[in-house]
Formats: structure tokens, C-alpha cells, sequence
């Protein structure tokens, strides 16, 4: 059974939300990794594992598509964390150069010299690149894994005190007079985007669910939500929830079902294709995602795409999505059946 269902939309713990916005970023520096995706996907040692952050997603790339290339995913990356392009520039030159004066930076990089001196000074204050007392004064950048420390620790310590105001804040708001406002029920809509936002949403749900949490995650969806810890989340909430996980049948799905070791019962696979990702929540609250792709530009390789979610509890619409969830589960089949009827 193949089905195509489409929309438009028109223009290890339970995780904080805080804490959940640094695990997608460590992990999303987890770069150049081996990959074996069991007895389906072949092992390649050419493949990396990289963090696609024009279409939040992972993918893997052959390591002979050409340095250009690699080194502009790590500059993507260093940007997520807060350096500017001529800091990425200054310290990816040192850390593959070794020690350099700054004369010798701003010539190779093509850089104004007191730019280059400014661009050295903040970085030093960041811990990213020390300099040797001699004359002429050298710079030398730190590791890159030691990069990425500092800078995901510069950014907990941000979120650190974020929260520490969080109670002053709100103690403050309350303090100021409110206008009564009735509380009513409403059908109501709210439109996400980006990949961070449709799992802080999609873990939302969950903490908020009462008995029941259905999930429809094709593969570039189970590997984000596989990724981010959702799936754990789910499998902790077992025991107080009904939860049944469905995907497309790809060679891809069955890998990160192997991986996340659910009994047979709380997932299905099934024979089905060009479906968005969706999470039902007790029957009533609905969040769908879909890849918004912009207009192909001259000279690229591929259309960009970002995750665009909507979260809804709008009954006909989630009365819509139940019924095609309960189609898809009567049609779907555990690994082990999988493979019991491939082999001849």
C-alpha cells in the first residue's frame, strides 16, 4: 500500500527547553564520523556524518567532494556559535597553519592588517588563540575540539544566567497590573520554523499529553527526533502513556528503530511515501512538518530547505490526521517481519 498524503502551508532525561537547545548544538559539531547503518546500509570508510544547517538535517558526504567544501560546513557550523566570518576565518587559518605573525594572516587571508590584529585580540579573549612572548608576537589558534568546548561553554553559561533572571523577571511582570482577560476555548493555530523549534514543540506536547502520544516520523524525521533525545523522551514516558511510533520503510528508518530497541508492540513500519512528519497528543493537539524549499538560485547545486511545523487543535484537522495514522498502522510491520519476508 502506497500512500501520498500532501499540504501547503502558505506564507537523556526530560530536557528543558534550555538544555535541549545545547544538546542540538553539541551535537551538531559532531562532525567527520564513521557510519554503519546495519546489514541494509553499506560501510564506507569515505563517509562523514555532518549537520546540514540549511536543511537541519544530518547527511552524509564522501570526503572526496573536495576540502572547499568540508571546510565550509565547519565555517557553518563556528558561525552557529556565535564567531563572525573574519574570526572563522583568522582562527581555521591558524588552526591548519600552525604559528603565524599577523602580517603573515592578514597576507594569506587577505585581510587589512589592523583588522587581523583586532579579530586576534577577541579571539584571544575568547580563549580561542594564545600568542608567544617573542618579537615579532605570534599567534597560535587551540585545537578545534577544544574550540568547540569553549565556545558551547560560553554559551551555557549565557543560558546559565538567562535562567537565573528568569524568576526576577517574572516576579516583576506580575507586579505590574494585568487587564482581565476571559479564558475560553479556542481552535487555534501557531506556525514554527526551524528544526529546534519543531522539537522543542514536539517534547512540549509530550510532557503536556494525559494518555496518549501517536507519532509519524519518515527517515530525515526519525534521524532528527533520534538525534535530539525525543525518542528517549518517549520511551520514558511509557509507562504513564500509550505511545505508537509508525515510519516509511527505508532502509534508513529500520536502522534507527534497531538503534532505539522499542518493543514490537509501540512501533509499526509501513509502505508509505511522501508523507509529513505529525505528532498526535491525547487526540486533541496536532503538530505537522514539512520542508520549505526556496527558489533555486543560479550555480547551486541544490534548493534549500528548512523545517516549517504547525501546531494545531483544530478537531477536523486532527480528526483527519488520527485517520490516516490508523490506515498506516494496518498496513505496518515490525524489523524482525521485514526481514522474515525478504529472505526467500
Amino acid at each position: 500500500m502506497n500512500l501520498q498524503f500532501r499540504f501547503a502551508v502558505h506564507k537523556h532525561k526530560v530536557y528543558t527547553p534550555s538544555e535541549l537547545t545545547l544538546k542540538l548544538i553539541r551535537t551538531s559539531s559532531m562532525e567527520m564520523v564513521n557510519v554503519y547503518m546495519g546489514q541494509s546500509m553499506e560501510r564506507d570508510a569515505d563517509l562523514i556524518k555532518v549537520y546540514d544547517d540549511d536543511n537541519e538535517s544530518w547527511r552524509f558526504v564522501k570526503r572526496d567532494k573536495g576540502l572547499d567544501k568540508q571546510l565550509a560546513m565547519i565555517e557553518e557550523t563556528l558561525a552557529r556559535y556565535g564567531l563572525i566570518r573574519n574570526e572563522i576565518r583568522v582562527y581555521l587559518h591558524l588552526a591548519r597553519s600552525g604559528e603565524r605573525k599577523a602580517s603573515e594572516i592578514a597576507e594569506a587571508i587577505s585581510l587589512h592588517r589592523t583588522e587581523t590584529y583586532r579579530i586576534l585580540r577577541d579571539l584571544e579573549k575568547k580563549g580561542l588563540v594564545y600568542s608567544a612572548f617573542e618579537k615579532p608576537l605570534k599567534f597560535t589558534g587551540v585545537p578545534l575540539e577544544k574550540a568547540i568546548d569553549l565556545l558551547i561553554e560560553a554559551q551555557k553559561m549565557k543560558i546559565n544566567l538567562l535562567e537565573k533572571e528568569k524568576l526576577g523577571l517574572v516576579e516583576l511582570w506580575l507586579s505590574i497590573p494585568q487587564q482581565k482577560v476571559e479564558n475560553s476555548e479556542k481552535e487555534i493555530f501557531q506556525i514554527l520554523e526551524g528544526g529546534q523549534q519543531m522539537i522543542l514543540k514536539a517534547n512540549e506536547l509530550l510532557e503536556r499529553a494525559k494518555s496518549e502520544i501517536q507519532v509519524f516520523a519518515p527517515s530525515e524525521y526519525l534521524a532528527q527526533l533520534y538525534h535530539s533525545d525525543f525518542t528517549d523522551n518517549l520511551k520514558r514516558h511509557m509507562g504513564k502513556l500509550k505511545i505508537t511510533l509508525l515510519t516509511e520503510n527505508s532502509s534508513k528508518s529500520r536502522y534507527f528503530i534497531e538503534q532505539m530497541r522499542w518493543v514490537a508492540h509501540k512501533y509499526r513500519i509501513v509502505d508509505a511515501s511522501n508523507l509529513p512528519c505529525f505528532i498526535i497528543s491525547d487526540r486533541k493537539e496536532l503538530l505537522i512538518a514539512i520542508q520549505k524549499t526556496g527558489e533555486e538560485k543560479d550555480g547551486e547545486e541544490k534548493k534549500k530547505s528548512k523545517t516549517l511545523a504547525l501546531w494545531t487543535n483544530y478537531a477536523a484537522f486532527v480528526e483527519i490526521l488520527l485517520t490516516l495514522f490508523a490506515k498506516l498502522g494496518e498496513t505496518g510491520k515490525t524489523v524482525q517481519e521485514i526481514y522474515v519476508r525478504s529472505v526467500p
